[in-house]
């Protein structure tokens, strides 16, 4: 199953280091970019990261990104078709 697209731009989030998240990689949760639980079923697993500093990234909402979970520009791609 490929994951879903939550949206065509990155999210800007502000991440505390030291603290785990679960970056939402089916495209499914309601609380995007985060994991809500709503991969169950689809085969396909939230990835977890540990932030190394508190800082602000931007996680990829497409979910086509090749530097999980953070937004590498896949989603440029999309509007190509």
């Amino acid at each position: 199953m490929e994951a879903e697209i939550a949206g065509t731009q990155p999210i800007e989030v502000e991440v505390k280091e030291g603290k785990t998240y679960y970056w939402c990689a089916c495209g499914r949760s309601k609380q995007q970019p985060f994991c809500d639980g709503a991969h169950k079923g689809t085969g396909i697993s939230p990835t977890a990261f540990t932030a190394g500093a508190t800082e602000t990234m931007w996680l990829c909402a497409c979910k086509r990104t090749h530097d999980k979970p953070r937004c590498d520009g896949s989603h440029r791609d999309l509007a190509k078709g």
